[in-house]
């Protein structure tokens, strides 16, 4: 089944979209969910969880691409989950330490008006990472999106763990410039 076809029965509300969703894209979901928290039965419930907020939130969202859609639901739902298993534990998980690297510059909103602020600030970083060169945009997406560890980058490139880090702290390095220069960090 089409995303489109998929996404018209959540529109009209028809239980079968569920179904439609986890066919299709219930692999791809769980492998994010696995990569953020490296745990089977956490990444399952994860994916259960996207299925229910999608349900939830289409309608009023009309997603164009429903992939991308339900990647970013459940990669939210399985970073949050993250994120409060290890509230009271410090370090252990290669997520974390990924999304720590990145949380001064990026930190999270929650008003109507930090989320727009938010979906802008989201732009501005694509348009930067737009002017990287391709295998440093590459690197950087492995890491901070799929949250790869360095390790797992330097082979996919083969390229050295020290390569690795360098191009990450480069690359970091010249998202904050640029976001400095547009005034959206200090």
């Amino acid at each position: 089944m089409e995303d489109r076809q998929i996404t018209e029965l959540f529109l009209k509300r028809d239980e079968e979209a569920i179904r439609a969703a986890q066919t299709a894209y219930g692999a791809y979901c769980l492998s994010i969910a696995r990569r953020v928290l490296r745990n089977e039965e956490d990444a399952e419930e994860c994916v259960n969880d996207m299925l229910l907020a999608a349900w939830n939130s289409i309608p009023p969202n009309e997603p164009e691409n429903l992939a991308h859609y339900l990647g970013r639901i459940v990669r939210r739902i399985a970073i949050d989950r993250l994120r409060k298993e290890t509230a009271l534990k410090r370090g252990g998980s290669e997520a974390r330490v990924a999304l720590d690297e990145l949380e001064e510059m990026l930190a999270a909103a929650g008003t109507p008006e930090e989320l727009l602020e938010k979906k802008e600030l989201a732009a501005a970083v694509s348009g930067i990472l737009r002017n990287f060169k391709e295998a440093e945009r590459n690197i950087f997406i492995r890491r901070y999106w799929f949250l790869d560890t360095e390790a797992e980058i330097a082979e996919r490139y083969g390229i050295s763990r020290g390569q690795t880090a360098m191009i990450l702290s480069r690359g970091r390095k010249k998202l904050a410039a640029a976001l400095k220069k547009k005034e959206w960090i200090e």
